[in-house]
C-alpha cells in the first residue's frame, strides 16, 4: 500500500474513542480514497480471517490486543498504517506532561515504534515539523479537513443541583433513549464528577461543573438552549419544592417538559406554556423527542410560558 489504501480494501480504523484526530485528518483521507471503513475501539476486534485483503489504520495507539491480531493476520493484510498528530513515538516528546499521561503515550505509542517498523507499517502525520522529523520512515502528510457545521441540533437541558441526585439518575436511561433516535439532540446537564461518570458513556452529552447562583444567572443567559426538564420524583424531600425551574426554563427561552404531580404542575397549563408528563421514562422520552422535532410547538410553548410570568409578575406588582 502506499499513500491511500485501494479502494477495494475494508479497513479497519482502531481508535480509542471518536475524537478530532480522526475526524480531522484519517477519516477525510480514507473517505477521498473511496475506503470501506469499519471504525473500532480497542475492544472491537473482527476475527483473524477477517484481515485477509484488509488495511489496518492505528490512530495515535497501538493497544495490545490489536497488535496481537495483526502480528497473527500481517502476512494476509493489504497494510497497515499508524497516524499521529502529536509526536507520540518520541518518549522525550512529552516531557513536562503529566506522568500519568507519559505513561500512557510511553505503552500506546513509543514503546510501539520498533514493533511498528517490524510490522513495515506506514506513518502518516499531521504536520511538516513531523514530516521532517520522521524523514527516514517516508511518512505521508495528511492535510486536515474542516467539519461541517452542526445544523439542527436541539439542546435540551437538566440544571438539577445535587440534592436531585434521584432525578439525576432517573434521567439516564431517558437521555440515552433520545440521543439514540435523534442524532440531532445534545444533553446539558449540571454535575460534579459523579454526574459525568454517570453519563460518560452517552454520545453529544455536557456535564457542566456546579456554579454559584450570580454565575448560573449569567450562564442561563446565554442562547441555544430549546428544551428544558423538571423531573420531579415523588419523595419526601421533593414535596415542598417550589416552581422556580418553571422561572428558570422560561428565562432561558425554552420549553419545558414537568413532572405532572411536581411542584411546576400548578404553573403549567399542559400543551399551552409547558408540557406535564407523568414520571414514567417512556412518556418523558416520547416528549422529549416530541419538542426536538417540533420548532413551531416549542415556540408556542415558550410563548405561552412567558405569558404566563407577565401575569404573575403583574399581579405581584398590583
Amino acid at each position: 500500500m502506499r499513500d491511500v489504501p485501494p479502494t477495494s480494501a475494508t479497513v479497519y480504523l482502531v481508535e480509542e474513542r471518536p475524537n478530532p484526530s480522526t475526524d480531522y485528518f484519517v477519516l477525510p483521507a480514507l473517505r477521498a480514497a473511496g475506503c470501506r471503513i469499519e471504525r473500532c475501539g480497542f475492544a472491537d476486534l473482527p476475527v483473524r480471517e477477517r484481515l485477509a485483503g484488509a488495511v489496518v489504520v492505528l490512530v495515535r495507539y497501538v493497544p495490545a490486543a490489536w497488535a496481537r491480531l495483526i502480528e497473527s493476520a500481517r502476512k494476509d493484510m493489504s497494510g497497515l498504517v499508524f497516524f499521529m498528530d502529536d509526536d507520540v513515538l518520541d518518549w522525550r516528546a512529552s516531557t513536562g506532561m503529566p506522568w500519568r499521561y507519559r505513561i500512557k503515550l510511553a505503552r500506546l505509542a513509543a514503546w510501539r515504534r520498533t514493533w511498528l517498523q517490524r510490522q513495515k507499517a506506514e506513518l502518516w502525520v499531521s504536520t511538516p515539523w513531523l514530516t521532517e522529523k520522521y524523514a527516514g520512515w517516508q511518512p505521508r502528510l495528511v492535510e486536515p479537513v474542516p467539519l461541517a457545521a452542526l445544523t439542527g441540533t436541539c439542546r435540551v437541558f437538566y440544571h438539577g443541583s445535587a440534592s436531585h441526585g434521584s432525578e439525576i439518575r432517573w434521567l439516564k436511561s431517558v437521555v440515552s433513549g433520545v440521543l439514540e433516535r435523534d442524532k440531532g439532540v445534545v444533553f446539558e446537564i449540571i454535575g460534579g464528577r459523579d454526574v459525568w461518570r454517570l453519563y460518560r458513556d452517552l454520545p453529544r452529552v455536557n456535564v457542566i461543573h456546579p456554579m454559584k447562583w450570580p454565575a448560573y444567572q449569567a450562564f442561563l443567559a446565554m442562547p441555544g438552549r430549546h428544551v428544558g426538564l423538571a423531573p420531579l420524583l415523588d419523595q419526601p424531600f421533593n414535596r415542598a419544592r417550589s416552581c422556580t425551574k418553571f422561572f428558570d426554563i422560561t428565562s432561558c427561552g425554552a420549553a419545558g417538559i414537568y413532572a405532572s404531580s411536581g411542584a411546576c404542575a400548578d404553573w403549567v397549563e399542559d400543551g399551552v406554556s409547558g408540557l406535564l408528563v407523568p414520571m414514567d421514562g417512556e412518556a418523558w422520552t416520547d416528549a422529549i423527542l416530541r419538542l426536538a422535532s417540533d420548532a413551531p410547538l416549542r415556540q408556542r410553548l415558550v410563548q405561552g410560558a412567558q405569558a404566563r410570568l407577565a401575569r404573575f409578575s403583574g399581579s405581584v406588582a398590583e
